[in-house]
């Protein structure tokens, strides 16, 4: 929706229902875009950042698991005695 920043003075509160709802609103002056009303998303509680960051640790943790060790990666460059083939 696109209203002029003068029309908008009368109708802020509809304008900020209307964003809190989820539609997108740009004010313009003289024709131009100038602001864009959005709603702010709401941060993560304590609770819920630690559960994703546990999930993330945790997949993590099985994908270094389920390779092959760093260490040993390259051994296939090397003969038995540790030089170059």
């Amino acid at each position: 929706m696109r209203v002029s920043v003068s029309a908008a003075k009368g109708q802020l509160t509809e304008l900020v229902r209307r964003a809190e709802a989820g539609d997108e609103g740009v004010l313009t002056r003289h024709g131009h875009a100038t602001v864009r009303l959005v709603p702010i998303r709401a941060m993560p509680d304590r609770k819920s950042r630690r559960t994703l960051l546990d999930e993330v640790r945790a997949s993590a943790a099985m994908k270094a698991a389920a390779g092959p060790s760093a260490a040993r990666s390259q051994d296939f460059l090397y003969d038995d005695e540790g030089l170059p083939e």
